[in-house]
């Protein structure tokens, strides 16, 4: 059974989504914003974390849920606060009151699943990048990305060994193997095409290592060039 921590003020319409949560088989606690969080964290062990922005600075409260026990967080949000929603908050999710349970439920279970698949190995994730192994599907920001069969493995082997280089002729052998006899201009022709796809001007994962090969950023940042 998975636990949600529900970190708000008492209300009613915080009771009533605990319980509605509750029936449907998680266990639901409430804590206020005074409370230690962390101990919370660790004596409750929640699997999502679910945070009233009007209670607290969501940014504060996440950085601290962040660095103590890492979990997954849904903001709760007012219709009149959606402006203070961006993606430097630290959270994963929201919601906007009121609550409707079902929503809350489908978007808690779709965070357990990426939390529960990055945990058994079956997602990479680098920033807005999503490679879903078990799917073999990728997505940039929550957007589904279409990659040929070797945009993929080339992506997937690059994504594995971040920081790493490789040469033209280490990528030819690991993605199109030992019996290809294509040149390095393969190479650079599908990392083009890969970049065209999963790189925007707000992300670029690829860094060409001049006379060298390629490698994925470390930090997934606006690109400084997207030279080949």
């Amino acid at each position: 059974m998975f636990s949600i921590l529900v970190i708000a003020e008492e209300s009613k319409a915080v009771a009533e989504l605990c319980s509605e949560l509750t029936q449907k088989g998680y266990n639901c606690y409430i804590t206020p914003v005074e409370e230690d969080i962390i101990a919370q964290l660790y004596e409750k062990a929640p699997d999502v974390v679910l945070v009233e922005t009007n209670s607290y600075s969501v940014k504060t409260l996440s950085q601290r849920i962040k660095r103590g026990k890492k979990r997954p967080i849904i903001a709760l949000v007012p219709r009149e606060a959606l402006d203070c929603i961006d993606t430097h908050l630290g959270i994963d999710d929201f919601v906007i009151q009121p609550y409707d349970v079902s929503e809350v439920e489908l978007r808690i279970k779709r965070l357990l699943y990426r939390t529960k698949s990055l945990e058994s190995g079956e997602l990479i994730k680098c920033g807005d990048l999503l490679i879903d192994l078990a799917r073999c599907e990728v997505s940039v920001s929550g957007k589904l990305v279409i990659l040929t069969f070797r945009e993929y493995q080339l992506l997937k082997f690059l994504a594995s060994n971040v920081g790493r280089v490789f040469t033209r002729d280490t990528l030819l052998n690991k993605v199109w193997g030992h019996d290809y006899y294509g040149g390095d201009r393969t190479v650079d022709v599908h990392i083009r095409r890969l970049r065209s796809k999963v790189e925007d001007s707000s992300h670029s994962f690829i860094e060409t290592v001049r006379s060298i090969g390629y490698k994925f950023r470390v930090k997934y940042s606006a690109p400084d060039s997207m030279n080949i």
